[in-house]
């Protein structure tokens, strides 16, 4: 049996076993119980702290677990906003192409034939606009954010660009849900959900796709204008 596929079989299998092992823990009401202990953990013990949640929040993107927009909410609660911020941008990044890596080279079949009708519209997309249709993907997903990963693998673009364009692209919607984070964590009680801030901050994550689209519309780029930058 070829490698490729020995190695592709297993990460598949890997993915559903953590997947519905540890999906489950990475709820809002998980995070809000666990919150306190994280904290003094965090307090006594920073540095190891963010290297644990680094490489943590590396793996759940790259094997696509459910739950990464708890991981990331609860990033600010315990972080602040800057460090998470921080965190969370090349976390994520580095997970999305590492998700992208193993798509072309070890699940391409899988991902073809669990996804392949929808790599028509990608593929089209990627050779009218170019990497910009990366970047638009990524401020306003129209796929969810794990199969952008997978089917970008099977495109020809190129590695490095991948992960330059989702770098930038993912890093303002990156920073709207860590906002709606640090305010998820000082919700204390029912009064809280009503507070204007806490408001507002989650009516920016629920208006961000629609501001972004607007954007996209002015400052989109022409095929013909194009000369193979990132």
């Amino acid at each position: 049996m070829n490698k490729k596929l020995i190695i592709g079989t297993i990460l598949v299998l890997l993915i559903i076993f953590l997947g519905i092992n540890f999906g489950q823990y990475l709820t809002i009401e998980n995070a809000k119980a666990q919150q306190e202990i994280l904290n003094q953990y965090i307090s006594d013990n920073f540095v190891s702290a963010v290297v644990i949640y680094f490489f943590a929040y590396v793996a759940i993107t790259a094997f696509s677990i459910p739950g990464a927009a708890v991981v990331t909410l609860l990033a600010a609660a315990l972080f602040g906003f800057w460090n998470s911020l921080v965190l969370v941008s090349f976390a994520s990044t580095i997970g999305a192409t590492l998700a992208f890596l193993s798509s072309r080279y070890l699940l391409r079949d899988w991902v073809q034939s669990k996804f392949g009708d929808k790599l028509s519209a990608i593929n089209k997309g990627v050779e009218r606009d170019g990497p910009f249709y990366l970047f638009s993907l990524r401020l306003i997903p129209v796929f969810p954010f794990f199969l952008i990963n997978l089917l970008m693998g099977l495109t020809p673009i190129s590695t490095l660009r991948f992960y330059l364009v989702s770098q930038l692209g993912m890093l303002p919607g990156t920073a709207v849900y860590l906002n709606a984070g640090t305010q998820l964590s000082q919700i204390n009680s029912l009064s809280g959900i009503v507070s204007p801030v806490v408001l507002g901050s989650f009516a920016l994550l629920g208006l961000f796709p629609f501001i972004a689209k607007w954007v996209m519309s002015k400052v989109r780029i022409k095929p013909n204008t194009q000369n193979g930058s990132v």
